[in-house]
């Protein structure tokens, strides 16, 4: 991609333009704005004051399409001011565009930012985030821890892995001892990302399933026993984390197995479009589907029936957190720490459903609504 001819652009504090990088151009267009609440568990930075010198920060997305990063595009927006923070708001073209988010680093540190937030769109944006942490900046990830961890300063995220287990553990008792035939629907199968092996092995851990790496998708036995019975796992696809992903997903994996009970997917985007697959095939009654995200519209597809279960994040806690964070390192003060156990700091997660189950702590998408993505 090459370099942009906007590097000299002019800021406004906590206005800046939205920048979407797409097939080596970016396109500007208006920032949106909008709410913000303080939800989910982990406890807080510290915060950051909103005196002192405007602070340059740039939060770049894996994509600016997907709902879960266009509500942290938009509360960062929101927040920013209240931070005297001139934020900047970029993304790749689609998820797993590393070169788009590649560029939007590059940017970050000619325009003399003092942060970066970033949901990594995999191991090839390391090098970028390196050369901007060599060059003063403080990097934040957002959502998906880098691999290796340490790629950055310090990611406020869900807890990936518990945010699966707490969804595969709905399933096993849902299922109540029934044989279980499960489609997989992951992110990637041509990139390994952490987002992506930690719900997918979440999963299979709740259910009761043995996992062997717990950093590999689709080295589990593919027949076997799970905590309530026996099972099988029919697939494992890759869905790009969208909904026409998760239906081609879904399609393929009914082509060979076509009394799958149990869908996991990445997200809510794939869940919706495993579930019109099942629904054309005539069998979306026949499956439960749990995904993970717990954005407004994923629970309303709880509400609905569509998704059985979800685990719902705190997006805009992890952007808000984390530019208070680099806001107040910039004026002097500490740098935020992990939680505790953990090699991140832990924005929060919860178990979204209306069926729910002995043993598992859940809340109802009617509660859910009303902290959506906050």
């Amino acid at each position: 991609m090459q370099p942009s001819s906007n590097l000299s652009a002019p800021r406004t504090t906590a206005r800046r333009a939205l920048v979407a990088v797409a097939a080596g151009t970016l396109v500007l267009g208006a920032a949106a704005c909008g709410s913000s609440s303080d939800t989910g568990s982990g406890g807080g930075t510290g915060g950051a004051a909103a005196g002192g010198d405007t602070v340059g920060i740039a939060l770049i997305t894996k994509d600016s399409t997907n709902p879960f990063f266009v509500a942290m595009q938009k509360g960062a927006q929101a927040e920013a001011a209240k931070n005297n923070v001139d934020l900047t708001i970029a993304s790749g073209a689609k998820d797993g565009d590393e070169q788009g988010q590649v560029q939007a680093i590059e940017n970050a540190i000619a325009a003399g930012d003092k942060g970066i937030l970033i949901t990594p769109n995999g191991p090839g944006v390391n090098a970028s985030i390196k050369k901007a942490r060599d060059a003063g900046l403080f990097v934040i990830a957002l959502d998906t821890p880098p691999d290796p961890a340490d790629t950055v300063d310090i990611t406020f995220a869900t807890d990936n892995f518990k945010a699966g287990e707490l969804i595969g553990q709905w399933a096993n008792k849902t299922l109540a001892g029934k044989k279980a035939t499960i489609a997989l629907l992951d992110l990637f199968n041509d990139k390994v990302v952490s987002v992506d092996y930690n719900r997918d092995q979440g999963f299979l851990t709740g259910m009761g399933i043995d996992t062997k790496d717990k950093q590999k998708n689709g080295d589990e036995d593919k027949t076997g026993t799970y905590a309530g019975g026996d099972y099988a796992i029919a697939c494992n696809e890759p869905t790009q984390g969208s909904e026409d992903g998760g239906r081609t997903a879904m399609e393929n994996c009914l082509t060979n197995t076509p009394d799958i009970n149990v869908v996991y997917t990445i997200n809510e985007p794939a869940a919706v479009g495993a579930y019109n697959a099942l629904k054309a095939a005539g069998k979306e009654k026949n499956a439960i589907i749990v995904s993970v995200d717990g954005g407004c519209a994923g629970v309303k597809s709880v509400k609905d029936g569509i998704i059985g279960a979800t685990a719902q994040q705190y997006p805009l806690k992890m952007a808000t957190l984390g530019m208070e964070a680099i806001a107040k390192i910039a004026r002097g003060g500490e740098k935020p720490t992990t939680s505790e156990g953990l090699d991140f700091f832990n924005t929060g997660v919860a178990l979204v459903t209306d069926k729910p189950v002995d043993g598992v702590e859940s809340i109802t998408s009617d509660a859910a609504s009303k902290i959506c993505w906050g």
